[in-house]
């Protein structure tokens, strides 16, 4: 794209998947904060590789990716912030305005900023937000659908996930078509961490996840 500076659209949709940092699904965005992520907005903030998009099921679930912070605190330090009238464009523009200049008093990075909480509790059925969430990690680890994946790896990109949910979901989630878990076939292979992140499903160690195409 010859110009990839951000429009008003875009760059909110940016500001809001920092507040929330973490995945977040467009049905759970247009409930939270009245707007969704696409169409030519998402085809857009994906081709700048600032959001990635997948579509675990029927809705598009979206994060922020580190070009996309990065580039949004490369934004608001410099003062690229779109314009916005009004009010309540006025009272935004002070905020974002005041916004890095309190990360540079408190040396503090845009990420550290904004943190998932944990205890939120989401709108919806929990266990398909976690299913969701887990879709959307194995998205992120996997070349491809139909790719092997460690559960080791998917763990890392769920971040603070309690793992005794993770493992109920998982176990859910085996039963389901599409996907797939097995041990390790070369269990010498196994690091200390690699056998903390298997679920236990029948008595039996599992290591390894597949998920194919929806």
């Amino acid at each position: 794209m010859t110009d990839s500076r951000l429009s008003l659209p875009d760059f909110s949709a940016l500001m809001v998947l920092a507040i929330e940092a973490r995945e977040i699904s467009n049905s759970e965005l247009k409930q939270r904060h009245k707007m969704t992520i696409d169409g030519s907005r998402r085809i857009r903030l994906n081709e700048l590789k600032l959001v990635e998009s997948v579509k675990p099921g029927r809705a598009y679930v979206h994060v922020l990716t580190d070009a996309g912070w990065v580039r949004l605190a490369e934004d608001l330090r410099a003062g690229r912030i779109p314009p916005q009238s009004g009010s309540s464009g006025a009272m935004a523009g002070a905020l974002l305005g005041w916004l890095p200049r309190f990360m540079e008093r408190n040396d503090l990075r845009l990420s550290e900023v904004f943190q998932p909480d944990e205890d939120e509790a989401g709108p919806g059925d929990p266990s398909d937000d976690l299913e969701a969430r887990i879709r959307a990690a194995y998205s992120r680890v996997a070349a491809e659908p139909g790719t092997w994946v460690t559960l080791t790896e998917l763990r890392r990109v769920l971040g603070e996930a309690p793992k005794d949910r993770v493992d109920e979901a998982l176990v859910r989630m085996e039963r389901l078509p599409d996907v797939n878990l097995v041990p390790e076939s070369n269990q010498k292979t196994l690091t200390p961490e690699d056998r903390e992140a298997a679920v236990i499903i029948g008595a039996q160690a599992k290591h390894l996840l597949w998920i194919g195409r929806p």
